[in-house]
């Protein structure tokens, strides 16, 4: 058994205004487990992304988050889930008017293949996406992968 206080655990950069990865101060070995605080406008994700062999779960604590789904947008509000198996592209967005707070899980912690997909203005369309780290080696970019052009800038 393994217990932490989620604030303890150090901030990660990512897309989201505070990310906290827990899956190692758990000691977890087969799921993944990510703590999530989203300002109005952010996301969780880099972009509209499927997991190769991973499932997710997203739990809405506070807030809703929209995600868009190959089937439409879907609004998630505080106390409700909403599972994505392997293959199903998603990306949920804090719509709301107040700071959204989620939990993601995912198994298993090896998902597999990542496609990222972001509006790429030089190509004037959804592209795929590497993630990688700016040239002072701490924020994060994401880059189209046909034109190398940076689709977004991440602190």
């Amino acid at each position: 058994m393994e217990k932490v206080r989620i604030e303890d655990v150090d901030r990660r950069v990512d897309a989201s205004t505070v990310q906290r990865p827990l899956t190692r101060a758990l000691g977890a070995e087969h799921l993944s487990v990510n703590y999530y605080e989203l300002d109005p406008g952010n996301s969780p994700a880099y972009g509209y992304h499927k997991h190769e062999k991973q499932e997710e779960v997203f739990v809405v604590q506070q807030g809703e988050v929209t995600f868009e789904t190959e089937d439409g947008d879907i609004v998630v509000e505080a106390g409700e889930a909403i599972r994505f198996g392997p293959g199903e592209y998603q990306q949920g967005v804090n719509t709301g008017e107040e700071r959204a707070i989620l939990l993601a899980l995912g198994a298993p912690q090896d998902g597999g293949d990542v496609e990222i997909l972001r509006e790429c203005e030089t190509c004037g369309e959804r592209t795929p996406t590497t993630v990688e780290l700016a040239e002072d080696g701490v924020r994060k970019v994401t880059r189209c992968l046909e034109c190398e052009s940076i689709t977004g800038r991440f602190e």
